[in-house]
């Protein structure tokens, strides 16, 4: 359990940094591409369409490492001005009746989409436009991925609740609004 957990939240981090960069990039397309056209009047929708490939990439890589930090959205009704424990069993049912179960099925539903679109050798219908499937596999290795973080989040709130009270940080400070 422990080694499965250093594991994933060894790869979250590793997706955490590559979907900064995919930010870092898709913003630097993005600059790059209303330069060219307001400055040159040159415009590639390849371009266009690999900026938001890029933000979809930072969303579902970066999930993962959100919920290892506990940074995640919750309903603070529930969760603010609780005990640590009650927080871990909130965070616990949480994840076996809401995350792992949307995970697993969205994962699921998605994949078809993708193997369609490879088959068929989807594009963009916009002229220079990108080939489709490697965007829509996207969501369900992203899904996949933020299932797996959740394992791991899950084996944290067991061992906590099991007396390990280093295994899991179960603090939450609410945002700055």
């Amino acid at each position: 359990m422990h080694t499965y957990i250093r594991l994933m939240d060894g790869l979250a981090r590793v997706l955490g940094v590559l979907a900064a960069w995919a930010l870092v990039l898709a913003c630097a397309i993005s600059a790059g591409n209303a330069t060219l056209r307001y400055a040159f009047s040159i415009g590639s929708n390849a371009w266009l369409e690999a900026q938001w490939y890029l933000f979809g990439l930072s969303v579902f890589a970066g999930a993962p490492m959100l919920l290892k930090l506990n940074e995640h959205v919750r309903v603070d009704v529930l969760y603010g001005g609780r005990s640590p424990r009650t927080k871990a069993w909130i965070d616990t049912f949480g994840l076996v009746l809401v995350l792992l179960p949307v995970c697993a099925v969205t994962a699921w539903l998605a994949w078809p989409f993708v193997v369609e679109s490879h088959v068929q050798g989807e594009h963009s219908p916009s002229a220079g436009g990108l080939l489709r499937w490697p965007v829509k596999a996207a969501i369900p290795a992203g899904f996949v991925l933020l299932g797996l973080q959740g394992v791991a989040e899950l084996f944290k709130r067991v061992a906590y609740l099991r007396g390990d009270a280093d295994a899991v940080r179960v603090d939450y400070e609410r945002p700055l609004q």
